[in-house]
């Protein structure tokens, strides 16, 4: 792996996920501190972006480790009772999961738009059992690229408050309608963050915008036709 700087040119949604590893790699830095991140700790001075916003944004950070921390011990969980199953990770950003829940056996593909995967692989530069698909979420392409099928999980974090709700239910029609055994853990925002946005102000500052939000799956459940809910966790 190379050790030269790498200059992101994205913006939008896309630039957000440049603010999630660095909060996480930070906070993981931070020795009094129990959640660890030691791959974003690693890589994060590859990047050559200034963070000075990510910095003082304490709101943003502090809702990424609890989410991380949260869906963490979710994926272990689902890991550990299904130890040869297939992760797809959704909106996957420069997300280090599969570095903290690897257990040898599971097959790993991180998702995104070419843009962000252009910039992970030439940070990560992933193969084998852990891997990168370019594809929108909503081009039924992507389905085709996953070739090791099984027990199926799909992980969706940070990405549906920046979706309208036809995406939703077209992103969660295609795992339906491609995969079997199909088991989903998604992130959503409430309504209420939605419309409070500027407060994560390093967000914002990218241009990026909340635009859809739902407290519970009862209140998405017309978007998900053939899922049932397992259980909400709120991480609040």
């Amino acid at each position: 792996m190379s050790n030269e700087k790498i200059k992101p040119k994205l913006n939008g949604t896309a630039e957000t996920m440049l603010q999630c590893f660095y909060a996480r790699a930070m906070h993981s830095r931070n020795p009094k501190n129990k959640f660890r991140d030691t791959k974003a700790e690693e890589l994060i001075d590859r990047i050559d972006y200034d963070f000075s916003n990510a910095k003082k944004d304490t709101a943003m950070s502090g809702g990424i480790v609890a989410r991380s921390v949260v869906f963490d011990e979710l994926v272990s969980d689902f890991i550990r009772k299904n130890p040869d199953c297939t992760v797809v990770n959704i909106a996957c950003g420069l997300d280090t999961r599969f570095y903290r829940m690897d257990n040898g056996k599971i097959t790993w593909y991180n998702l995104d738009l070419p843009e962000t995967i252009e910039v992970r692989d030439s940070i990560y530069q992933e193969s084998g059992r852990v891997s990168t698909i370019a594809c929108s979420v909503l081009d039924p392409a992507w389905a085709d690229q996953v070739k090791v099928r099984g027990k199926m999980l799909f992980i969706i974090e940070g990405l549906t408050m920046y979706m309208k709700a036809d995406e939703v239910r077209m992103m969660l029609a295609i795992i339906r309608d491609h995969f079997d055994n199909a088991y989903v853990m998604m992130e959503t925002t409430s309504p209420f963050w939605v419309k409070k946005q500027s407060i994560e102000a390093s967000v914002a500052a990218t241009g990026a915008k909340f635009t859809w939000g739902a407290n519970s799956f009862a209140e998405m459940e017309s978007l998900a036709p053939g899922f049932v809910s397992v259980k909400d966790d709120n991480i609040l």
